[in-house]
């Protein structure tokens, strides 16, 4: 009876997810923009409740391109009165950090106060 043996991977192999689609290695220089960003956003804060948004997990994705930055976040309520207010706020303090037109989109997500406390 004999074993094969696996071959040992390549220095050069690179990283794939399950579809097959390699994963691009970790870029420190976008993690220091992202934190920057979350960083500017507890600046912010939900005037009902108290907190900052990022502390009430309101903020759910920073997309980040060399020239395009999006957030997509959550109200605590549907009809919150302050929405207006707070968007514009995170608006300008997302393109104070990366100097150029930031989008902020709405998603239809509900808000659940247990995720508040829970930090990127």
């Amino acid at each position: 009876m004999t074993t094969e043996e696996t071959p040992a991977p390549s220095a050069t192999a690179t990283a794939t997810d399950t579809a097959g689609q390699p994963i691009a290695p970790f870029d420190a220089e976008r993690r220091a923009t992202e934190l920057a960003i979350l960083d500017a956003l507890r600046s912010v804060v939900d005037p009902e409740i108290g907190m900052n948004v990022v502390e009430l997990a309101l903020i759910r994705q920073v997309i980040l391109g060399p020239d395009y930055t999006e957030i997509k976040m959550v109200l605590t309520t549907p009809f919150c009165p302050y929405a207006g207010a707070m968007i514009a706020q995170i608006k300008e303090e997302v393109e104070n950090v990366v100097g150029h037109e930031a989008k902020i989109t709405l998603l239809a997500e509900r808000w659940d106060p247990r995720d508040a406390g829970l930090i990127w």
